[in-house]
């Protein structure tokens, strides 16, 4: 059976409201070490000290960017900008275009209680759905 994006289309609208930068609890922004380094040059920060202020690893070994003030990722500003929003993690460049969010109706409809988003706006690009799910997927691999 194919995935749910490609039997429906999708709407999807950013509307800025940070609710998919939350983390703490269940969620978390999942980097690689080729992204925490990259968010470490954006920033001209040491490697020593951008790990020990900005990065945690998880039980299982993830790693994961460290929480911000109330449970928001550590990057998103008081005004609800992203810091370092030119080199952000994979995991944010594809939201909500996730493997098992745009792949599952059930899921897609659950996430739009996180994000107002969802359903919102104009249909996406089917091929823009793909190129996302598939970053996701090779990332994962």
């Amino acid at each position: 059976m194919q995935p749910f994006f490609e039997r429906f289309p999708l709407r999807f609208s950013c509307t800025q409201c940070g609710k998919c930068c939350m983390t703490g609890g269940d969620y978390h922004v999942f980097l690689t070490v080729s992204e925490a380094q990259k968010i470490c040059n954006h920033l001209q920060l040491s490697r020593g000290w951008f790990r020990r202020h900005y990065l945690r690893r998880l039980e299982q070994g993830d790693l994961v960017l460290a929480s911000g003030t109330g449970d928001h990722c550590i990057f998103l500003s008081a005004r609800g900008h992203c810091r370092v929003y030119p080199v952000r993690p994979l995991q944010c460049r594809t939201y909500p275009f996730w493997p098992e969010l745009a792949g599952n109706a059930r899921a897609w409809s659950s996430e739009t209680r996180r994000c107002e988003g969802i359903n919102q706006g104009e249909v996406v690009p089917l091929a823009t759905i793909r190129r996302k799910v598939k970053a996701c997927l090779e990332q994962e691999s």
